[in-house]
């Protein structure tokens, strides 16, 4: 049995030219990246450029006051794959006690209390001052002209809006003043103008304006982000009560010394060798891992097993994602066992579980060492809207969250894929002096000190974002990522299998129908779990969709495209060229270059 032949036809071309390649979940942001790129910038001059129209262009999935993952090789070092560390920890003051005399059982979803440090915007000027060469003025000047001149507003941001828009007026009065003109809801397509946050990035270049060089230009826009007046702004506005996802009013205890204790950097990835591809992903503070242990659990089996366009493989694949997120949920966080988790021997353990029927039960493997912690596995009666790709809200800001993504890749050979997200518009009040708030990544600590992703003052929350390096003898080939939430992973994993195993180019293989499970721990408030629960496109087929039905899933049909918001960009070394591909889901992701 082989793999499903690749589509004859595609949405979109892959495609391909020898200048330089930007994708991203939307369209000004690609520009923007292009942009910079014909101005002679690099990819990282490219990708900060888009990253910061991504605040603008999708509110509702990322924020200023969010955070980042990203992955990326340099010209200079092709081969060795460096993450870009833009996650910021607890503040000191979050600790379980305090949020448990708070008569909190979980970090709410929404509220400053679940904001972790802010990291993004320190980690986004941290990778411009080391790897771009462009002036900070020149990067940020795409996102200035969006907040100050508007921004289209998408139909998902509405409907976000809308969904909230009684929390904003009956509770959040300045997030209503900047997200409901005259009381309303904005309109698809209207713009939207944010110029106290064009302001903001002003004041940020104003910071370094006598400086005597580049970096030191760069250095002083951080330093007025962590010290100055955004830390300022942001802890004192937080400070006040307010309501949060729980119903109930708390105040925020993030602090200007939380901020100002927190940089951005740089870690080494982690990587395995699957089917001849290096796939590199970021450490267990991030759900990356998860898919490098689900590669070396489907290895060995036959191609046809790894398809998930046949019946067999869609759920093998399914049973494998089961297995990996619940070690992810039992085992990660900082210090996990990374070297057993991903060896070979605990791979053919994980193996052999893999059944016939659907797996009813959450089923961490057994370490040799350390005990699995077991959450809570609360069910989830009414989760409409969990395969969507877009956040779930309630009018108490509750939300399953989702994020956005952009790749780039330029002709000198440098490659990057970053994942932000957080601070998201329905994260916690608008902080009027600055046209942002905060977000919301501690929902993803555990109240439980036994947990290894619990709540801890100053520790790294575990998160979902977990963009995708793939890697040649030579060097990078391919970066990649795709917002999601929990299916971030598992949207990869297919795209993977079928580029890797099944031939297919990116653009084939972002087209092609998909799948994830929900038979995971929620990493999203109120962290719910789906024994057998399994969303689908519906162009998977009735065959396939039955078969799933009959081994025991609880199929859920999403539609024919509604799963995966993914992008990549790459290189082909043997012809000479660049290429990129994008996501047609939702109308709004595209690639660009030349």
């Amino acid at each position: 049995m082989t793999f499903a032949p690749a589509p004859a036809f595609t949405t979109r071309p892959q495609l391909t030219g020898t200048f330089g390649m930007a994708a991203s979940t939307h369209w000004l942001a690609t520009a923007a990246a292009q942009a910079m790129l014909e101005r002679g910038g690099n990819a990282f001059d490219a990708v900060v450029a888009g990253g910061f129209v991504l605040h603008l262009a999708e509110p509702h999935l990322n924020g200023p006051g969010g955070d980042l993952v990203g992955i990326f090789t340099t010209a200079d070092d092709p081969a060795s794959p460096l993450v870009l560390m833009g996650q910021g920890p607890a503040p000191a003051a979050a600790t379980i006690g305090h949020l448990r005399g708070e008569g909190l059982d979980l970090v709410p979803g929404a509220g400053a209390l679940a904001a972790a440090v802010p990291g993004a915007v320190d980690a986004w000027l941290l990778l411009l001052r080391d790897h771009g060469t462009m002036e900070l003025d020149e990067v940020l000047e795409p996102a200035i002209r969006c907040a100050r001149d508007g921004t289209p507003v998408l139909p998902t941001t509405a409907a976000t809006i809308a969904r909230v828009a009684d929390l904003f007026r009956d509770h959040w009065q300045t997030s209503a003043s900047l997200w409901l003109p005259e009381g309303g809801v904005p309109q698809a397509g209207s713009l939207h103008r944010n110029p106290v946050y064009a302001e903001v990035l002003e004041r940020l270049v104003a910071a370094g304006a006598d400086a005597p060089d580049r970096e030191t230009r760069i250095d002083a826009a951080r330093h007025e982000w962590s010290t100055g007046f955004v830390a300022h702004a942001a802890a004192s506005f937080v400070a006040g009560p307010h309501r949060h996802s729980s119903g109930t009013d708390h105040a925020g205890v993030i602090t200007v010394d939380d901020f100002a204790a927190f940089t951005a950097g740089y870690e080494d990835a982690v990587s395995i060798r699957f089917r001849g591809v290096t796939v590199a992903k970021a450490g267990a503070w991030t759900q990356g891992p998860a898919l490098l242990e689900a590669l070396r659990i489907l290895e060995p089996l036959p191609d046809g097993r790894l398809d998930v366009a046949s019946a067999e493989g869609a759920h093998t694949v399914i049973e494998t994602l089961k297995l990996v997120l619940a070690d992810r949920d039992a085992y990660f966080g900082d210090g996990a066992p990374l070297d057993e988790l991903l060896s070979a021997e605990y791979a053919a353990a994980r193996r052999a579980q893999l059944g016939e029927t659907a797996s009813r039960e959450w089923r961490p493997g057994a370490l040799k060492a350390r005990e699995p912690f077991r959450p809570p596995l609360r069910r989830d009666r009414d989760r409409q809207a969990a395969g969507t790709g877009e956040p779930t809200v309630d009018h108490r800001g509750a939300t399953r969250g989702d994020t956005c993504h952009i790749d780039v890749v330029d002709r000198w050979g440098n490659i990057v894929s970053v994942t932000p997200s957080g601070g998201w518009l329905q994260s916690s009040p608008t902080i009027p002096e600055l046209g942002f708030c905060l977000g919301t990544r501690l929902q993803m600590t555990w109240l439980d000190e036994d947990s290894p992703s619990a709540l801890r003052p100053g520790a790294r929350p575990r998160t979902t974002l977990t963009p995708t390096l793939l890697l040649d003898d030579a060097g990078a080939i391919a970066a990649l990522g795709t917002p999601g939430g929990d299916q971030q992973d598992q949207w990869q994993l297919p795209m993977l299998l079928r580029m890797i195993v099944g031939g297919y180019t990116a653009q084939e293989a972002i087209d092609a129908p998909t799948l994830h499970t929900t038979a995971l721990i929620d990493s999203f408030w109120p962290r719910t779990w789906e024994p057998a629960g399994v969303y689908v496109e519906d162009r998977l087929g009735e065959e396939v969709i039955a078969d799933l039905e009959r081994r025991g899933h609880d199929v859920v049909r999403a539609g024919d495209w509604r799963l995966g918001r993914l992008s990549a960009v790459g290189i082909d070394r043997a012809h000479g060229t660049l290429w990129a591909a994008a996501n047609p889901r939702g109308m709004q992701g595209y690639a660009a270059g030349r």
